[in-house]
C-alpha cells in the first residue's frame, strides 16, 4: 500500500514506518521537525528510514492547510496514519495555543484531505489522557470520556468528535488509537525514560511526582506498532446494532472505531526507577513531589476489544523492555 505517515520522525511514527517499510509498503513521513525536542534526535531516526527503499520525507507543517491539501492532491494515499501532533500534558498548561494549531487545525486538514481524496481508512492517535477524572480502574472504551484534566487531553477527544463526524457524514472510515504510555528505543526526550535515564546517569536529582505512587500502563513500542499495523489492515465497517437511545461510545453505525492500545499491567513508577536503576548500572537521587496539575495517578488499559477485533497481544514485559531501552540509551548518548 501507499501509506501516509504523519510525524514520521517521532518516536512512534519513526517505528510505525520501520515496519511498514519492511513488510513491502511505500511511505510517505511528514514531519514539521519543531524544537519542541532535540531536532537532532528527529533528524537520526529519519536518517535511518531514508537508508531504506520506498521512504520519501516531506518537511511539512499539518496546520498548514493549502500544503496540506496539494499533499493530498499529490499524494495518491491509500491509508493514512496521522501521529502528528503537539503532545506533552505539563507544555499544554503553559503553550495552548500551539495544540489549537497542531491538534486542532492539523487534524481538521487531515480529515479534509482523506475525505477530497477518498483515502480507505484513516487511523489517528488519541490517548489515555481522554480518561481524565475517570476512577473506574481499567479504562474501557466505552467509558465516559467527558472529563478532561488538562488541554491535551481536551483536543485528543475533540479529535474522536471530529473523527466521528467525518465518519458519519462522509463514510469515511476512522480508527482512534488510545495510546498508553509508549516508551523503548529512540524514545521522546520528553517522557518519563529518557528524563530518568538522564538523571540517573548524569548524577541529577530525579523528578519524581506523586511521591512515585503514580502507575503507567507502560507499553513496548514493539507491542504498539504491531497494534496500528493490525488496525490499519483492518478497515471498519458500521455497527448495525448501535443504538442512540443506548449508544456504545467505542463504535457508531458510521465506519468509526475507538481501541485502547497498552499492554494492559500498571507499574508502579518507583519499580519502573529500580529497573532503569538495575539496567543502567547507577543508583537514583529521588526527589519525592506532589502530584502535578493535569496529571492522573493512574493508567490501565483494557484492550479486550482490539484483542477481539484484531488478535492484538502484547509480547514485551516491562523487565524486558526496559533492558532494551537502556541498551539502546548507551550505544546513542555513549552512555
Amino acid at each position: 500500500m501507499r501509506v501516509l505517515v504523519t510525524g514520521a520522525a517521532g518516536f512512534i511514527g519513526f517505528h510505525l514506518s520501520a515496519k511498514l517499510l519492511e513488510r513491502g509498503d511505500e511511505v510517505v513521513g511528514i514531519d514539521n521537525l519543531n524544537d519542541y525536542y532535540a531536532v537532532s534526535l528527529k533528524r537520526d531516526r529519519l536518517a535511518q528510514l531514508e537508508s531504506t527503499p520506498g521512504f520519501r520525507f516531506i518537511e511539512l507543517d499539518i496546520a498548514d492547510t493549502a500544503a496540506v491539501a496539494a499533499l493530498f492532491n499529490q499524494g495518491g494515499f491509500e491509508r493514512v496514519v496521522h501521529l502528528a501532533a503537539q503532545a506533552g500534558v505539563r507544555y499544554s498548561i503553559d503553550n495552548p495555543q500551539s495544540y489549537g494549531q497542531s491538534n486542532l487545525i492539523g487534524f481538521l486538514n487531515m480529515l479534509e484531505g482523506c475525505r477530497q481524496q477518498a483515502v480507505e481508512h484513516l487511523v489517528y492517535a488519541s490517548s489515555s489522557s481522554v480518561y481524565g477524572a475517570n476512577e473506574q480502574i481499567p479504562f474501557r472504551v466505552d467509558d465516559n470520556v467527558d472529563h478532561p484534566l488538562s488541554l491535551y487531553a481536551a483536543t485528543k477527544r475533540a479529535n474522536e468528535a471530529m473523527a466521528h463526524s467525518y465518519s458519519h457524514l462522509y463514510q469515511l472510515p476512522c480508527t482512534g488509537l488510545r495510546f498508553f504510555t509508549v516508551y523503548g528505543p529512540w524514545g521522546r526526550p520528553d517522557m518519563s525514560p529518557m528524563l530518568f535515564a538522564d538523571a540517573i546517569t548524569q548524577g541529577r536529582p530525579l523528578k519524581v511526582f506523586n511521591y512515585g505512587r503514580h502507575k503507567r500502563d507502560f507499553t513496548y513500542i514493539d507491542d504498539i506498532v504491531d497494534g496500528v499495523v493490525r488496525c490499519l489492515d483492518r478497515i471498519p465497517k458500521g455497527n448495525a446494532q448501535w443504538s442512540g437511545l443506548q449508544p456504545d461510545p467505542a463504535t457508531s453505525k458510521a465506519p468509526w472505531r475507538l481501541y485502547n492500545i497498552g499492554a494492559s499491567r500498571p507499574v508502579e513508577l518507583l519499580y519502573y526507577i529500580e529497573l532503569l536503576e538495575s539496567a543502567l548500572g547507577k543508583k537514583a537521587q529521588k526527589e519525592l513531589l506532589p502530584l502535578q496539575p493535569g496529571d492522573v495517578e493512574q493508567t490501565y488499559a483494557d484492550v479486550s476489544a482490539l484483542m477481539r477485533d484484531t488478535g492484538y497481544q502484547p509480547q514485551v514485559k516491562i523487565e524486558e523492555g526496559i533492558e532494551r531501552f537502556a541498551r539502546w540509551y548507551r550505544d546513542y548518548y555513549r552512555g
